[in-house]
């Protein structure tokens, strides 16, 4: 799903207009980037949490040649979901479909 098919979503779901649902779509990024920065953890009950996690300095290597290389510290997303979300395969499992029993033979006299 993009982010112009959940407006849509989010909109017919709040009885909104698109152009609304958009603006309040951009609003959540926004503050949610905006807090992520400023070292805060964003937390939706029922859905997951938001958090900035600081990578270590490392070493790596270049696949082509083989040469070492410096991948310096670097601060990223991180989202952990919640409990529901965890559950989904737990809450729809697939069921096969039932199997047709094999017609019986008639016994012979």
């Amino acid at each position: 799903m993009t982010k112009a098919e959940l407006a849509v979503k989010i909109a017919e779901a709040a009885g909104i207009t698109k152009t609304q649902a958009e603006k309040a779509l951009k609003g959540f990024i926004d503050a949610t980037t905006a807090a992520l920065r400023s070292g805060e953890k964003v937390t939706l009950i029922g859905f997951g949490t938001f958090s900035a996690v600081t990578r270590k300095a490392r070493t790596g290597r270049n696949p082509q040649t083989g040469k070492a290389l410096k991948i310096p510290a670097k601060t990223v997303g991180k989202f952990s979901a919640g409990k529901p979300l965890k559950d989904l395969k737990a809450a729809a499992p697939k069921k096969a479909a039932p199997k047709k029993a094999a017609p019986k033979k008639a016994k012979k006299k």
